[in-house]
């Protein structure tokens, strides 16, 4: 055996076997129903019972009680910072200009600016919706929102 290679590496002797050759015949001892049993579910071929299946109880899944909610239309809201606000060089700040500053993504159809970070300077939000923490910062930057 020769393990300096993969090609050369094989299972320790004794550690595999053999699978069982069902359904050759009486002399066996898994002839005819091949250790199956008589007819049933399991006895046929493709025959297992589905996952979650627990012979008509109902099952886990159904009996816990369902939580939380995730909403669809969740990845095209934005969430932008003041202090991504702050590093733009633009003034008047609409959708556009943060998806093409990519601070939003493209297929983002609405932005709410939260407070997080710091404004020092003056910029006009077109169409963008803000958080009161935020729109009291804006303002008393000098800035607005329209």
């Amino acid at each position: 055996m020769d393990i300096t290679q993969l090609n050369g590496i094989s299972p320790a002797p004794g550690s595999k076997h053999s699978s069982k050759r069902v359904g050759r015949g009486r002399a066996t001892g898994w002839g005819k129903t091949s250790g199956r049993g008589h007819k049933g579910l399991k006895a046929r071929s493709g025959g297992r019972v589905a996952a979650g299946f627990e012979g008509g109880q109902m099952p886990l899944h159904r009996r816990l009680p369902k939580r939380g909610f995730t909403s669809a239309t969740q990845h095209l809201r934005a969430e932008v910072r003041l202090s991504e606000l702050e590093k733009l060089p633009i003034d008047e700040i609409d959708l556009q200009a943060l998806k093409q500053a990519g601070i939003v993504g493209h297929g983002v159809r609405s932005a709410k600016v939260i407070k997080s970070g710091e404004l020092t300077r003056k910029v006009i939000l077109r169409g963008i919706g803000a958080t009161a923490g935020a729109k009291a910062v804006i303002e008393a930057a000098g800035g607005s929102l329209e």
